[in-house]
Order: structure tokens, then C-alpha cells, then sequence
């Protein structure tokens, strides 16, 4: 089985493909990714016009190693499929499917980049982000464990949540919570990153950074942002702390004496260790690029 590199997604921001000033910006920004977007903060006047903009950009932008993902319109849709064929001629990193209900959904995009021989290591993000994707996210995540179906990353759509189910969404996202928690354990379950929704009120960095923090306790890998002025926030917030790097490399070293090369737990200052605890310090040794 292919093992994915590991990418730290501790800010991923959205830029409109129609926003020509923004995406004049993005290399001047410290995000670890962008996702140039298609659906939602474009018009259906402007579809056609925001998808040649992509691809002047695509064709004309320099690579920095930054990640850059696409976010089309739904397949089911009028400009779906189109998008999906013109983003894949852009070479983008992933393309990001909104609207994603069933394990179907996805390997049906799957199948439409085979069939145009898109590159093997173009990925698939899913939006999560309607009541029916909650009851099917088990059977979505589980096509993380196929690597032929692409599918890498999952994206909480929190507005789209709250706009189907009517739930109030109050600034602690209490009645968020238990399914943002879901969206987590089935990631982990798949071997798929998975990143909070966005927040809205880009004004408040202070409530920015303390749903920031509360996404990591919960486990997720990063947020999805709306703004750059999040970006410092977001990178913070999913940054390992020095303590804990610290910690990391105190147990791979360990691990790594020849003495304890068969052994399966060890004593580390005062504390046992075991084979699980180096696989949570190489995964948070990535996540701080110390790979």
C-alpha cells in the first residue's frame, strides 16, 4: 500500500477564483494551502469567466511548494463536471468536491479523472457538510484506506450544517460540536486529515483563535479560513508547542538506541512509553516539519 507524505493543513485558505487581486496575493501569504474556489463565493453569471481566471492563474503562478487545491461545483450540477476536467488540466495538488453525501459521490469523480489519465497523485478532498453526509461519513472516510479512490482530506462545511439542519449556531458551537467531534473519529478511521469550517466574523481575532484552539483539542488537523488576517491564528493554534516537540524527539530517540530496538515499551523519565506513543511523536514531528 502506498503511505501518503504527510502535509501540515494547519491553514487552509479559500480565494475566489474571480478575486484577481487576492490571487495576486497569494504568494506573499503564509497559509500552507489555498483552494482557489469555483462554488460558492462565485455567481452563476460569473462561472465560465472565474473558471479562465483559474487557469490564467494555474498557468502563470510560480510553485513555492505550497499546497493548492481546487474547489469545484457539485458534479450533480450544471458546471460540476466541466470544472472538474478544467481543474484537472490545472495540476493542482487536489481538487476539493462540495456537497459530498455518499462513498459514491466521490468515487464518481474518481472515475471521470481516470478516465482523462489525471496523475496519479492528484487527490480528492469532501466537503461535509449536509445531513446526509453525516449518516454516510463512516463509508466516505473508509475510502481513505483505498488509495485508489484518491480521497486524502475532509472538510467540515459548518454554514452549509447549520443552514440544512436549522441548529443555532452559537459562538461555543455547542450544537456543532457532536458532529464536528464525528467528522474527526471518521477521518482517523480512514487515514484522512479532516479541517474545521471556516469562522465568519474575520474582525474578531480573538474569538478567531479560541475556536482555533478548541479544533485542536478536538482533534482536527487545521481550519479553513476566509480571511489572511486568520492565518497567524490558525498556524499557531495547530503548531506543536516546543515542549511537545520536545517530548517527540526525546521518544524517537529513545526508540531509536539499539537497545530498545525490540522492545515494544520503554521507561522514559519516570513514565512508560510504549510503540503507539513514537507513532503520535512521529505524527506531531510532522505536523512540526521535523520529520
Amino acid at each position: 500500500m502506498q503511505i501518503r507524505p504527510p502535509r501540515r493543513r494547519r491553514s487552509v485558505l479559500y480565494v475566489p477564483a474571480t478575486n484577481e487581486k487576492a490571487l495576486g496575493k497569494i504568494a506573499s501569504l503564509d497559509c500552507d494551502a489555498v483552494v482557489i474556489d469555483l462554488e460558492d463565493s462565485v455567481a452563476p453569471l460569473q462561472k465560465q469567466a472565474a473558471r479562465e481566471r483559474m487557469q490564467d492563474f494555474f498557468a502563470g503562478r510560480e510553485k513555492d511548494g505550497r499546497e493548492m487545491v481546487i474547489r469545484i461545483n457539485a458534479l450533480s450540477g450544471e458546471w460540476g463536471a466541466d470544472d472538474l476536467l478544467a481543474a484537472r488540466t490545472c495540476r493542482p495538488d487536489a481538487i476539493l468536491l462540495p456537497k459530498v453525501e455518499t462513498a459514491r459521490d466521490i468515487l464518481e469523480a474518481n472515475d471521470l479523472l481516470d478516465d482523462r489519465d489525471a496523475r496519479p497523485s492528484l487527490s480528492l478532498w469532501a466537503m461535509i457538510e449536509t445531513p446526509r453526509a453525516m449518516l454516510n461519513i463512516g463509508a466516505i472516510a473508509a475510502l481513505g484506506r483505498d488509495r485508489g479512490a484518491r480521497l486524502s482530506c475532509l472538510v467540515a462545511g459548518t454554514n452549509d450544517l447549520v443552514k440544512e439542519t436549522g441548529i443555532l449556531a452559537t459562538p461555543d458551537r455547542r450544537y456543532l460540536t457532536p458532529w464536528l467531534l464525528q467528522m474527526v473519529l471518521a477521518a482517523r478511521a480512514g487515514s484522512l486529515d479532516v479541517l474545521d469550517g471556516v469562522s465568519n466574523d474575520f474582525s474578531d481575532l480573538d474569538a478567531f483563535a479560541a475556536e482555533c484552539t478548541e479544533a485542536r483539542n478536538m482533534g482536527f488537523d487545521g481550519k479553513t479560513l476566509i480571511h489572511p488576517a486568520q492565518i497567524g491564528s490558525a498556524n499557531v493554534a495547530f503548531s506543536p508547542s516546543e515542549k511537545q516537540v520536545a517530548e517527540a524527539l526525546a521518544i524517537r530517540a529513545a526508540f531509536a538506541l539499539p537497545e530498545n530496538a525490540d522492545r515494544g515499551a520503554i521507561s522514559l523519565d519516570g513514565k512508560m512509553v510504549e510503540r503507539l506513543h513514537l507513532e503520535q511523536a512521529e505524527r506531531l514531528l510532522a505536523r512540526a516539519d521535523l520529520q
